[in-house]
């Protein structure tokens, strides 16, 4: 049986993992004859901590979910899935982003055909995360988003698509600014589907009557909004105040500046609070400007990704999950397993996928961190990942030849 000697990312203490067929079958304390056997202090054991789930990846290294120029293909969809597992990533939510209903069919039934090809494959996928078409048009909320998509919630759409879907989308994210919202959120949450609040101009009476339909999560809380808006009320303060919502956040160092994440992580609290790295096919590329599914955008000399033509409204993320975790801590003072559990256990449950807990019966699904991942001399690098295993089988490996 399998086994791996390692430091919880919890309480740093030895432990030894067994795990079987995929699936944790205990986790316990190291004893002082295993770590002699392995001649290595306990500060020179890798962490062991859950995989992580990420709800929102729009595309990764040139590919993305939805690009009508460049047709999505099962290989892109494994193609993105083998990379993002250098991030740490066991599981997540692929991402389509507005665009006109053709485009989508075509993502949507893609993304299900790839990942209903083995249990294998399936143990990757959170569900598929619908962030638009039914959200605002306006400049600012919208983001780069095109506005000749954004539209009203259409129920007869949103039927076609998750038939096309096999049943999997399981987040969509809209604005409750159009006539008929509520009923819409209502028949999504009667369907078993996560509701999102995102990309809006919504009057804050609007996002109340949002929350008490269903909806349960803030998309990107913060992003995706006027530049300006009124210094209160508004659908910020709206949001952040109501503890039904949970906020998720990209904290990549550039879409929140760090007293604000600070803020919204002080007033949701961190278990109300989810990471996503909202990362995009241009994550890493040189400056410059690309056309893409979502239009003109150009990736600025500081590495921030934004609507072509201007600096202020950015266009997605470039950086993965590990920036935000390591910068969720340098910003809000959360702490390690804090911050990993908001990358991984915690969205894993929002979006009612299996979770990755370090306990028996839990999937086998896990990242091992570098043994100075956390150290306070990191400064602002992003921990270092060693290896990452789903249901058990290494699928990453730093220092594989």
């Amino acid at each position: 049986m399998p086994s791996v000697l390692a430091r919880r990312y919890d309480d740093e203490q030895p432990c030894v993992a067994h795990w079987d067929a995929g699936y944790w079958t205990s986790v316990r304390r190291a004893t002082p004859s295993e770590l002699r056997a392995v001649s290595v202090a306990v500060e020179g054991l890798p962490y062991l901590a859950p995989g992580l789930v990420d709800l929102q990846i729009n595309g990764y290294q040139g590919r993305t979910f939805t690009d009508p120029t460049r047709r999505l293909t099962v290989d892109d969809v494994w193609e993105m899935t083998r990379a993002l597992a250098a991030d740490g990533i066991t599981s997540y939510c692929p991402t389509l982003t507005t665009h006109a209903r053709a485009t989508l069919l075509h993502g949507v039934a893609v993304i299900a055909s790839a990942f209903a090809d083995s249990d294998a494959h399936r143990s990757c996928f959170a569900g598929i995360h619908l962030e638009g078409p039914y959200i605002s048009a306006e400049d600012g909320p919208r983001g780069a988003h095109p506005a000749e998509h954004c539209r009203a919630p259409d129920w007869g759409e949103f039927e076609v698509l998750q038939e096309a879907a096999r049943g999997t989308i399981r987040i969509v994210t809209l604005s409750p600014e159009y006539p008929g919202a509520c009923g819409f959120i209502e028949r999504l949450v009667e369907r078993g589907v996560l509701v999102a609040i995102g990309h809006t101009g919504a009057a804050c009476e609007q996002i109340a009557d949002a929350v008490s339909a269903g909806a349960r999560l803030s998309t990107h809380l913060g992003n995706g909004a006027h530049a300006r808006i009124r210094r209160h009320p508004n659908y910020i303060w709206e949001q952040l105040a109501d503890d039904r919502l949970t906020a998720s956040l990209i904290v990549d160092g550039h879409h929140l500046p760090p007293s604000v994440v600070r803020s919204f992580v002080r007033s949701k609290t961190a278990e109300r609070c989810v990471l996503v790295s909202d990362i995009t096919s241009l994550g890493g590329m040189p400056p410059g400007r690309y056309e893409t599914g979502l239009g003109a955008v150009e990736v600025l000399d500081d590495g921030r990704l934004v609507v072509a033509g201007q600096r202020e409204f950015l266009a997605g993320a470039a950086r993965p999950m590990l920036d935000a975790i390591r910068n969720v801590m340098r910003f809000a003072g959360v702490g390690r397993a804090e911050a990993i559990d908001m990358a991984s256990t915690r969205p894993a449950r929002l979006v009612g996928a299996a979770v990755p807990r370090l306990e028996p019966g839990a999937p086998a699904d896990f990242v091992l961190f570098d043994p100075r991942a956390f150290d306070a001399d990191a400064g602002t690098d992003p921990p270092r990942v060693a290896a990452t295993y789903r249901r058990g089988l290494p699928v990453y490996q730093a220092n594989a030849s």
